[in-house]
């Protein structure tokens, strides 16, 4: 199991903006800070903002902040709308044909439940958690810890 560059890239963008003692951040600062294409980031930011998880305001002055506060943004919950194939086998997708055991196979519920397991655990933690665990992260974005915690603009 391995989660897409996509949910990747989600991810650090909300623990970023999460980061931010303002919120507000651009495609370009982040594609910059992190070393990534530009135009993927610009997917990822419209599908985060599709979610209703970041707002983005366009034009001179536009850029992006979370939504809501970190700590009620559950990293389960992210996985799941960036990753809604998130199939441990082939046999998970509604049309796969392809397996002889797939009507009487037990596996297919066991990795099921797997699944659900995994992101519930992963519900324990936000995007809070993540901005948390090293004083380095502030560092690294060259803001200081003491900015923290974001407070959302009306």
């Amino acid at each position: 199991m391995q989660l897409t560059r996509h949910t990747d890239y989600s991810l650090r963008v909300l623990i970023y903006l999460g980061l931010k003692a303002d919120g507000w951040a651009t495609v370009s600062e982040l594609s910059e800070f992190y070393a990534v294409s530009r135009n993927h980031l610009v997917k990822v930011v419209h599908h985060l903002a599709q979610q209703q998880l970041i707002v983005t305001q366009r034009g001179k002055n536009g850029g992006m902040r979370l939504a809501r506060l970190p700590e009620h943004i559950k990293i389960g919950d992210v996985i799941r709308v960036t990753e809604p194939n998130f199939y441990m086998a082939e046999c998970f997708e509604s049309n796969n044909k392809n397996c002889v055991l797939l009507p009487n196979c037990a596996l297919k519920s066991i990795l099921y439940g797997a699944n659900i397991a995994f992101l519930a655990a992963l519900n324990h933690y936000s995007i809070l958690d993540a901005m948390t665990q090293s004083e380095n992260v502030y560092q690294l974005i060259n803001i200081h810890s003491d900015a923290v915690p974001l407070k959302l603009l009306p």
